[in-house]
């Protein structure tokens, strides 16, 4: 039985991101070759329509979110939208419960899904989106699509 990992599902083309485009990113498809895939949106999961506004965590990152210190406020309106990300963060957990997962996949700078870098106050800032916390905080090991590692995965299966 193949191995599961967890991809944005942006990244596997579909038109889920903000604006309601793709992030399709063909190297992560190959990447995944060899894998039983889980594809997830953690802002659609939280209740979130296709397109919405742009959102930022206000302060600290997406471990912060989920301890209750920051927000998640969407640019145009400054709604706060912490509810739907931390619900989506818990529906990405509920649907890999008692599944062993691989590593996860996620979209750089997303405040869902960022791994290294996240926005605050429209400048790129190092932080974690507020899913990728949550798998971090169950030892899940998690990738950027930009990650070195996802170059080798895919450099493996291209042979």
């Amino acid at each position: 039985m193949a191995e599961t990992i967890i991809i944005s599902a942006c990244l596997l083309g579909v038109k889920c991101r903000f604006d309601g485009d793709t992030m399709l990113d063909k190297r992560v498809a190959n990447a995944a070759k060899g894998y039983s895939v889980i594809s997830v949106c953690p802002e659609v999961l939280g209740g979130l329509n296709i397109p919405r506004p742009p959102a930022e965590v206000s302060d600290g990152d997406g471990a912060d979110v989920l301890e209750g210190r920051s927000r998640v406020i969407q640019l145009k309106d400054q709604k706060d939208v912490t509810a739907n990300y931390i619900e989506g963060a818990e529906k990405v957990m509920e649907q890999i419960r008692d599944k062993k997962i691989k590593f996860a996949i996620f979209k750089e700078r997303s405040p869902s899904c960022g791994v290294s870098n996240i926005y605050r106050d429209g400048e790129l800032v190092a932080g974690v989106g507020v899913t990728t916390a949550a798998l971090k905080r169950e030892n899940i090991k998690v990738y950027s699509e930009e990650s070195p590692e996802i170059l080798k995965l895919q450099e493996k299966n291209d042979t």
